[in-house]
């Protein structure tokens, strides 16, 4: 999925704005990689980046190279269990947030015709 640049600059301008969205998308990210929806949740966990503490930056708080962290966030990337935490762990402490997992009993689908 290719986000247009009137998109990035959206989702941009309201994490800066506001922290709540900030935190929804952070929280609609580890949802998806929970749940098998890895391309997705690498795209938000990438435009949380871009809109907050800058690729240069999370590579010095994970101790990553910036180079590692595009390619870990891109579409065919493929960050380890240690390197996800390790981008969590900085988005956890920047959002002031602390990540907890409920399971849920799986809800049948109906077919309404």
């Amino acid at each position: 999925m290719k986000l247009t640049r009137d998109f990035k600059e959206t989702v941009n301008e309201r994490v800066k704005k506001d922290p709540e969205f900030a935190r929804a998308l952070f929280n609609e990210a580890i949802n998806l990689f929970l749940n098998g929806e890895t391309e997705t949740a690498k795209l938000i966990l990438k435009e949380l980046v871009n809109s907050t503490v800058g690729f240069e930056e999370l590579a010095m708080s994970t101790s990553k190279p910036s180079k590692s962290l595009h390619r870990m966030l891109s579409t065919k990337g493929n960050p380890t269990m240690n390197n996800l935490i390790a981008i969590l762990n900085v988005f956890r402490k920047r959002l002031n947030v602390d990540i907890t997992v409920q399971v849920a009993e799986k809800k049948e689908k109906t077919n309404d015709k």
